[in-house]
């Protein structure tokens, strides 16, 4: 998750520096934008204090490009009908236009939230005899808990299991620095989801454009309307249209927008067999020496794990032959492959990596199996992103507002 975000990011900030250059202040602006909304997740997620320094830096030069931007004085009105019609144009780009590959059973656990997007999304979709006037699908659901549980990964199975036209959509997708503009873009989103009907909007992180109102929230009147404006739509007749939103802070959502969800799933930190479960799945058909209770035995010490601290720590664990590659002294020939070895090997011979990938075919050099000790020096380093005390919030809210996933 956390490359994917640094690719979208990259990509989005490179576009905006070719429409910055070119003059196109409002669409570089709106990529300022979506790209510093996933450099701050990228961030989140960041644990290389080295590589966290540089995105930080990069992330302070682009929002005063993008400060910059938004200063500058509106243009005539044929140049602002062109920023909205640019405004459009970025709504139709979230429509998902392919398969993202993901399935449900791709989704470890959380079966009551796959159930409820299978009640709100797919049955609607395959079966509308199902529904009448009294039996109603769900329309709006709820996706919160702690970040890395797999909240978008839920939603991209969803956008994989239906035949819905499916619009995937972060908080930046519906900002633009135009007065009213960001109403219009929402109220626009909504009729081409009921135009594409059956249809789903997800909007994540959605707490960031739905906050509590009031003294002292810091809300602007320009946020204001951009939440009443979501409110209004959410209300509205969309039949066919499910509206799925996530959030990592559910407890900072404006109580009317919570209202409106008439599905709140909560997606808890992984239990020890769904931990299991995701140490082989993220180790795939990688060679190694695992056993069962290896893997039974990784969970228990991975505890508190996210579903993406266990996929950072299985990335980790990877590496851990390419290092024993890159710093062996010793090689030794197994078959048709060379593998490092410790020089009391009765086979060994003595080598380095660059000695040997000048001596024989670089594909002929080959990384040991992963060890279950490859793991434990891995885990040994990995800590777990979500505190305790934000655990304790999620189920206070779970109890007041929401249901178990």
């Amino acid at each position: 998750m956390a490359a994917e975000l640094k690719d979208r990011a990259v990509s989005l900030v490179r576009e905006a520096h070719a429409e910055d250059g070119a003059r196109n202040y409002d669409r570089a602006l709106h990529l300022y934008l979506s790209g510093l909304d996933h450099l701050k997740l990228v961030l989140k997620y960041e644990k290389e204090p080295a590589t966290r320094k540089m995105l930080a830096a990069k992330f302070d030069e682009y929002l005063t490009r993008a400060e910059e931007l938004k200063a500058m004085p509106a243009p005539a009105t044929a140049a602002a009908a062109d920023g909205r019609g640019e405004a459009r144009a970025s709504i139709m780009s979230t429509i998902v236009a392919e398969s993202p590959n993901v399935r449900w059973d791709d989704v470890v656990g959380l079966e009551a939230a796959k159930e409820a997007l299978r009640e709100a999304i797919v049955l609607p979709a395959d079966f509308p005899h199902f529904f009448n006037a009294r039996r109603r699908a769900w329309s709006a659901v709820l996706l919160y808990g702690p970040p890395g549980t797999g909240k978008s990964h839920l939603a991209r199975a969803a956008a994989t299991e239906t035949r819905a036209t499916f619009f995937f959509l972060s908080s930046s997708d519906l900002v633009t620095k135009w007065q009213g503009e960001s109403e219009r873009l929402v109220a626009q989103l909504f009729a081409e989801a009921r135009e594409r009907a059956p249809s789903v909007v997800f909007i994540d992180e959605i707490d960031s454009l739905c906050g509590a109102r009031g003294a002292g929230s810091g809300e602007t009147e320009s946020s204001r309307r951009i939440k009443t404006e979501i409110m209004v739509q959410m209300q509205a007749n969309n039949k066919g249209v499910v509206v799925l939103g996530a959030t990592n802070t559910p407890f900072y959502l404006d109580p009317a927008v919570r209202r409106r969800f008439d599905k709140r799933i909560y997606v808890p930190l992984p239990g020890a067999p769904e931990r299991a479960q995701m140490f082989r799945m993220h180790l795939g058909d990688t060679p190694n020496t695992l056993t069962p209770q290896d893997f039974e035995q990784l969970a228990a010490a991975a505890e508190g794990f996210s579903g993406s601290d266990v996929a950072c720590a299985v990335k980790d664990a990877l590496f851990e032959p390419i290092r024993k590659v890159r710093n062996a002294t010793h090689f030794r020939a197994v078959g048709v492959t060379y593998e490092p070895c410790s020089p009391g090997d009765p086979d060994a011979f003595c080598a380095t990596l660059e000695t040997l990938g000048a001596a024989v075919h670089r594909s002929a050099v080959a990384p040991p199996p992963v060890t279950r000790a490859d793991f434990d020096r891995a885990l040994s380093r990995a800590r777990a992103t979500v505190a305790h005390e934000d655990l304790a919030e999620h189920e206070r809210f779970t109890s007041l507002y929401g249901e178990e996933g």
